[in-house]
């Protein structure tokens, strides 16, 4: 008699002999055979091992790092709701209580997990049941999330790239190329050289945190002669408290994928994958949407847009994985390898996906390309202030009268976007600090919010620009609390492959912990907290694998560099009380 394992699903056979043969198809043949049965039987795994040449004991372990698998089946949701950056200044316990009772017109266990952030912290506070969102910024105040948020006109003379037709309705094909998209795709293939010395000439760098020249990128996947190449769009944005990409799917995907394409004919590459994260299933629909558009329309297949040859873009789900926001864990996802981080070198540009040349971009990036080759690179490089190129995008979110997200000249001052352009505080409370990067580029305290927002402006303080996410904090927050809930969140997504990361993030949240429970009067165990703190520091900043590790440290350096007499109080015993939650340095 067959074992359960032995036992062929024909549900999973149908899906493998159909997905096998589509570009990079190991997400999508997991998410197929999860979406027909609600989770991934021990039967289907085994055949996709079998199928994939994957020792079954690594792919279980590969699919458990995963939020959203699932490896039993489970009859109604749990209730999920965000516990992290933004969503943490609202009363989550009182919301929590409120929504396991609450009739959200969906069945549920009743039972509230909390879950990193999901990308929509211009609603706060996302509540996830099965793949549909809710928000409730109070207890019993629940409602049906809404579509992802238009971005507010620009202040008057202030030129956009991204959003500058945005908001004319050109999220369907017809829209888009009522304002001439469809166009740069052809430039690609028929003139590189000139492509390439538009998008040097402009400065682009990508938007997803790394910064490194786009023209310099594309132009080295050009120059290799091995192939097939691959352009892939990091989709993932799972930076806490960054939403931008999802706001430029939602209204503007052809912008995406007129990038992805122009990307697509410069290189060589045939197809283009965007790798999409789990906790956007409306993206998910709508993009397919367009993508399907583009193919009817000729833009997309084995003439794309009349230049006699093929490109073709699919999408590739997310399970829910911070690390996989980072380009090489993304690369051994999309392989069905475990999401680990890649040394490098060498770099994704020679051996990327399939340890082939690759293009990897994040949304915003791939965005901005058509308008830059329509307008001409200079045009894109005079956006800027000073001598910093471009505009960027950045979401803003936490104790904020606007929140949103807005395109700003690169180098406009940290102040001007919080208080001219997102309103300031909702209430009139003095701004106490920020979080830079999402969380991963350490606090911004009120006395340097006249800092330029630029890479080098930033890294002088010892904060960091990152992927453009910032969360506010007003003067009645406290930022040890604050600290501690951004080092959970790298602690809980650290992918584990290197020690001082996988450990050391934890460390620093139980000192944070133990710091916080004294306050209570609770004693602290350590000697020195603060050098302890230190080597943790040190440690992390030096020898970490990957980003996630290595920016830690951002967080309780700058916490300790702006709010040192706090951090004080704490360690004796008096939390914040004395300076009630203020700079006091």
């Amino acid at each position: 008699m067959k074992s359960e394992i032995e036992v062929q699903d024909p549900v999973t056979t149908e899906i493998l002999d159909r997905l096998m043969k589509e570009p990079a198809p190991f997400m999508a043949v997991l998410q197929a055979i999860q979406d027909h049965h609600g989770y991934l039987p021990e039967n289907s795994l085994g055949q996709v091992a079998q199928r994939f040449q994957i020792p079954i004991s690594e792919l279980y372990g590969t699919v458990t790092f995963y939020h959203f698998f699932r490896l039993e089946p489970k009859p109604v949701p749990d209730i999920m709701i965000c516990e992290n950056s933004a969503c943490c200044l609202h009363d989550l316990e009182a919301i929590s209580e409120q929504a396991a009772t609450t009739d959200f017109g969906i069945a549920h266990s009743g039972k509230v997990q909390k879950i990193s952030c999901p990308g929509r912290c211009d609603v706060p506070v996302p509540i996830l049941i099965g793949e549909k969102f809710f928000h409730s910024a109070t207890a019993g105040a629940v409602a049906a999330a809404t579509a992802a948020e238009m971005p507010l006109p620009p202040e008057t003379g202030l030129e956009e790239c991204l959003f500058r037709h945005i908001r004319d309705g050109i999220g369907s094909l017809e829209g888009a190329n009522a304002h001439g998209a469809w166009t740069s795709p052809a430039v690609a293939a028929s003139d590189p050289d000139k492509v390439i010395a538009e998008l040097k000439e402009s400065g682009l760098t990508g938007r997803g945190g790394a910064g490194f020249p786009t023209g310099v990128k594309w132009d080295a996947v050009r120059s290799e002669s091995r192939g097939p190449k691959w352009i892939i769009c990091n989709a993932d944005e799972s930076e806490v408290g960054c939403f931008k990409d999802r706001v430029l799917m939602a209204h503007s995907p052809h912008a995406m994928l007129e990038g992805m394409t122009c990307a697509g004919l410069l290189t060589g590459a045939e197809v283009g994958i965007v790798y999409l994260r789990w906790e956007y299933p409306e993206i998910l629909e709508s993009l397919q949407v367009a993508i399907d558009e583009a193919e009817a329309a000729g833009m997309l297949g084995d003439d794309a847009c009349g230049t006699g040859r093929p490109f073709r873009i699919v999408i590739r789900r997310g399970a829910g994985a911070y690390i996989c926001g980072e380009e090489t864990s993304l690369l051994n996802s999309l392989e069905g390898k475990h999401p680990f981080p890649r040394e490098k070198p060498p770099f994704p540009t020679t051996h990327g996906l399939f340890d082939l040349p690759t293009v990897v971009n994040n949304v915003e990036t791939f965005c901005a390309v058509p308008l830059i080759l329509e307008k001409g690179g200079a045009w894109f490089h005079g956006l800027g202030l000073g001598d910093n190129a471009g505009t960027r995008i950045f979401s803003v979110s936490g104790d904020i009268a606007r929140p949103g997200n807005y395109e700003v000249p690169v180098g406009t001052s940290l102040r001007e976007l919080l208080e001219k352009h997102a309103g300031g505080t909702p209430d009139g409370k003095a701004i106490q600090g920020v979080t830079m990067a999402g969380i991963s580029g350490g606090f911004v305290g009120a006395e340097d919010l006249d800092v330029a927002l630029d890479p080098g402006s930033l890294d002088e303080l010892g904060a960091m620009l990152g992927a453009g996410g910032i969360v506010v904090h007003d003067e009645t927050r406290c930022m040890v609390q604050a600290a501690r809930e951004s080092m959970h969140f790298l602690a809980q997504e650290s992918c584990g492959k290197c020690f001082p990361c996988r450990i050391g993030t934890i460390r620093i949240t139980e000192l944070l912990d133990e710091l916080i429970q004294h306050s209570a009067g609770n004693p602290v165990i350590r000697e020195d907290p603060l050098k302890e703190l230190a080597d943790l520091e040190e440690v992390l900043a030096e020898t970490s694998a990957c980003g996630l590790g290595l920016a830690a440290p951002f967080i309780t350096k700058t916490l300790k560099k702006y709010w040192p007499d706090v951090v004080q109080n704490y360690i004796d015993g008096q939390g914040s009380e004395s300076t009630s939650g203020r700079n006091s340095k």
